[in-house]
């Protein structure tokens, strides 16, 4: 069986690359979403091991110190990780990994394994980014403001990325990347 693809999907806070991630899994076969691990604390109906992997600071932190993570980032004041044994065991089973990463560990990933394929999702405006983080409601709006000043400096690494779907229309943005992915089993996906 042939070794499975990395894609790194990054965007802004509220550009919707989880609704989008979730609608290409359940359509093309053969695809693994790694979990990240956090130490944040869960929102209300997130589960361990399907969500996130909760870690106190303690338990990150020495796995940092091990080697375990292929990349992690502090972020809006908490560590995220993504736990390399993972991502290396389904690749060699063959399935292609998406890894739902900031740009900031994107460009991590990309460093220690080149032949990741990049994919950037943005809202339709950053109008409508401060939108959806709003509609959340899960974030103060101190946080909201930190979420945006991210985005603006997220944004400007959009050029770094193989592949930008903008996410207008959930459909149709849901076709696009399943057609990316599709395109990099067949030709290896580059533009």
């Amino acid at each position: 069986m042939a070794r499975g693809t990395l894609i790194i999907i990054s965007g802004p806070s509220g550009a919707g690359k989880g609704t989008l991630v979730d609608r290409v899994v359940a359509r093309v076969p053969r695809v693994w979403v790694s979990v990240s691990a956090t130490t944040r604390q869960p929102r209300p109906g997130e589960v361990y091991g399907e969500d996130y992997l909760f870690l106190s600071p303690e338990d990150f932190q020495q796995r940092v110190d091990e080697g375990d993570f292929l990349e992690w980032a502090e972020v809006h004041g908490n560590r995220y990780g993504t736990l390399r044994s993972s991502v290396e065991a389904r690749l060699a089973e063959g399935y292609d990994v998406i890894l739902e990463i900031d740009p900031q560990g994107a460009l991590q990933v990309k460093e220690i394994m080149p032949d990741a394929v990049l994919v950037f999702i943005v809202a339709p405006s950053f109008e409508e980014l401060e939108r959806r983080i709003r509609r959340r409601g899960a974030e103060t709006d101190e946080q909201v403001k930190t979420r945006l000043a991210t985005a603006v400096r997220e944004l400007a690494l959009v050029d770094t990325y193989d592949h930008v779907v903008e996410n207008d229309d959930v459909a149709r943005a849901t076709d696009e990347l399943a057609c990316i992915i599709e395109s990099i089993r067949t030709d290896g996906g580059r533009p």
